[in-house]
């Protein structure tokens, strides 16, 4: 009896310890799969959010390409536009280009036929004389005489001398019939002596612009409707009245044919026929 209760005592130890080691393998076991499942729920949280700042990311891209997209329209649109217009600017700048070499060349022509014009006139005039001076500015014809040709010093009555001279005058306006033509009369600055007549140079300029208008009309023909008398005193100097032979040159009588735009290109037009032929 002893014998199998010590047998069955050894068997009730040897199933305790069987059962105890099957218990520390599973406990390990079930450590180990917890372990497991910790770091794949770790990596799965992980990748969940990877996979979220990525589908954010391809969002953003995708937002970034349809803006690529339509600024890629926009750019080729700009770029058409650009294209058009730099066309149209280079075109614009040709047709500057030709305008402008076009306008040098009516200049050119233009000073040409300006100074035909003049030489004419001359002719006309007195080309020889150094008293005499014709210019043409912006379609008006100046006539510049000095006064030693028309005048004795300190008078306004014309010399028979001025006559002929004037005469000549009279062709060039006579020949124009739709010009006007101003007389002005340019003293020195020297004070004029007041005679009872004439109080100062304003008086000597107007009356002698004035005695020159009656020799025109009344003994050359010339249209008084045609004629303006005008005095400048010595306030309109060609050169500073600090020389004898400067104010000599101040004491003038000037006559500014003024023909309308039209018809000075008529002129211009008759001197380059002229000119061809």
């Amino acid at each position: 009896m002893k014998k199998v209760i010590t047998a069955l005592s050894v068997l009730m130890v040897l199933s305790s310890c069987v059962s105890k080691k099957k218990y520390t393998d599973l406990e390990s076991k079930n450590k180990e799969t917890q372990d497991l499942l910790n770091s794949a729920t770790v990596k799965l949280n992980t990748c969940l959010e990877e996979r979220a700042a990525y589908a954010a990311t391809a969002a953003s891209l995708k937002d970034q390409n349809k803006d690529l997209i339509s600024s890629s329209k926009d750019l080729t649109m700009l770029t058409s536009k650009g294209a058009q217009n730099l066309e149209k600017s280079l075109e614009s700048l040709k047709e500057k280009d030709l305008r402008i070499t076009r306008l040098q060349d009516a200049l050119t022509k233009k000073d040409s036929v300006t100074l035909a014009l003049v030489t004419s006139l001359k002719s006309v005039v007195g080309i020889n004389d150094p008293d005499i001076e014709i210019n043409v500015e912006k379609g008006v014809v100046f006539i510049s005489i000095a006064d030693k040709l028309l005048f004795k010093s300190g008078k306004y009555e014309v010399t028979d001398k001025a006559k002929s001279v004037l005469a000549k005058v009279a062709k060039v306006v006579n020949d124009k019939p739709d010009f006007e033509c101003m007389v002005e009369g340019h003293t020195d600055d020297v004070p004029f002596r007041s005679n009872g007549v004439l109080l100062d140079n304003w008086d000597l300029s107007v009356k002698r612009s004035t005695s020159i208008v009656r020799v025109l009309t009344n003994e050359l023909g010339v249209n008084p409707a045609k004629l303006i008398a005008a005095g400048r005193s010595s306030y309109v100097p060609l050169v500073a009245n600090d020389s004898a032979e400067n104010k000599a040159r101040n004491r003038r009588t000037r006559i500014v044919v003024m023909p309308k735009i039209d018809q000075f290109y008529e002129m211009i037009e008759k001197e380059m026929k002229n000119q061809s032929k």
